[in-house]
């Protein structure tokens, strides 16, 4: 099944996908449900930080939804290249920066401030957490900006992160998706 954006500008366009292995986008079903959640809560979302970026999807859905402004985190070289070519697909170019580097690296040169940060780390990963962490610690997120983290079922994500309380989870088949803000 293609990848496309789901709403917006450029709803309706197909997204290219990653060649790397162990790269799975986030299904339009589950970004389609994870938006629906955020415009109930988020009444303005100007700038996105889309953390372990795979295709891009994530952060180009919420560009294609009014976002001004999104930050791609992705360390895989050729799975960058996908990016730029969904941005320019898509004709959101202008409104983002790619970072391509590894999370960590990336955090030093980040300026923030997010009003809402993606993460869909591979699900083996054990460092998101403690990356995520410094994201909030380093001030990086707004303060009525919100984390949304898809996660493998198999793993439980704290309740607390870095001072924002999680308040809700949701299942969508293999995934779950994890929504955090300060309390």
């Amino acid at each position: 099944m293609p990848l496309r954006v789901i709403s917006g500008s450029a709803g309706g366009r197909i997204l290219k996908s990653p060649p790397a292995a162990g790269v799975r986008p986030t299904s339009d079903r589950v970004r389609e449900a994870i938006f629906e959640i955020l415009s109930s809560r988020i009444v303005n979302i100007a700038r996105v930080l889309d953390l372990y970026s795979g295709s891009g999807a994530m952060g180009i859905e919420a560009l294609s939804r009014g976002a001004a402004h999104c930050d791609f985190v992705e360390a895989n070289a050729k799975v960058c290249q996908v990016i730029k070519q969904n941005l320019i697909l898509t004709r959101l170019l202008d409104q983002a920066k790619l970072f391509e580097e590894p999370v960590n690296r990336a955090l030093g040169r980040l300026t923030g401030s997010y009003d809402l940060v993606v993460a869909d780390p591979p699900y083996e990963y054990d460092r998101a957490e403690s990356e995520l962490a410094d994201i909030v610690e380093k001030g990086l997120l707004e303060r009525e900006g919100i984390v949304v983290v898809e996660h493998s079922k198999r793993r439980d994500w704290p309740h607390e992160l870095a001072g924002l309380n999680r308040f809700l989870s949701r299942r969508y088949g293999d995934a779950n998706v994890s929504f955090y803000k300060l309390p």
